[in-house]
């Protein structure tokens, strides 16, 4: 049975531009930090209360954001078995399986979105191309997701780690790094989930037929 994911997708969509938010906030306390160290402004009463609660922000806003994502994620997968039944690996349970799966949960998801992404497209056995219905937007938001994620824990390992002025200097420097990168992975999330969204529905409500 088809399930309508517009709602989800919204809520995604919210807590993304969210993340986006705390991202902007988490740059400007690590330039803040990058300055004082840098010895640009007065470095007396040095804290690091903005980068950590950024950090805490952002990591509650992550996690709810990552439930809501996959509960949506789920939802199109299972729509998807009812567009083209014949395109997936695995049933649609794996949508949300395939991210706690150790080491495999780097490619897997990818697997389930691109089975997803093709059983809602207009002709899900054609190849897709020149009608705005190719991998283009799902490879690069999996590329970003992945280099956030590496990159992300390494500017904060190095963060946390940092005793001296320099190592507080690169530190920062890689956190502001991290958050810029974080933001335009959150980007292209959103179109993804847009992107995907739409296409669903626009099958499911006749605008094109459905594989039967």
């Amino acid at each position: 049975m088809l399930r309508n994911p517009l709602g989800l997708s919204y809520a995604v969509v919210a807590l993304l531009a969210a993340i986006a938010v705390t991202d902007v906030f988490l740059f400007f306390s690590a330039l803040h930090v990058w300055l004082l160290m840098a010895g640009r402004t007065d470095a007396a009463g040095f804290t690091h209360l903005g980068i950590d609660v950024t950090s805490v922000a952002g990591g509650l806003v992550g996690l709810a954001c990552q439930v809501v994502f996959i509960i949506w994620f789920f939802r199109v997968r299972r729509n998807a078995q009812v567009f083209a039944p014949d395109l997936h690996r695995g049933g649609p349970g794996w949508a949300i399986g395939a991210w706690f799966v150790p080491i495999a949960h780097f490619w897997w998801p990818r697997s389930v979105a691109v089975g997803t992404w093709r059983a809602s497209r207009r002709d899900p056995y054609g190849d897709g191309k020149g009608d705005g219905e190719s991998f283009a937007v799902l490879n690069w938001w999996w590329a970003l997701f992945i280099l956030t994620a590496l990159f992300g824990s390494f500017a904060g390992a190095v963060y946390e780690d940092a005793d001296t002025v320099e190592e507080f200097t690169a530190g920062a420097g890689f956190l502001m790094g991290a958050a810029v990168v974080d933001i335009v992975a959150a980007v292209l999330a959103i179109l993804f989930v847009r992107r995907l969204t739409s296409m669903q529905h626009a099958k499911a409500t006749g605008m094109i037929p459905a594989a039967q």
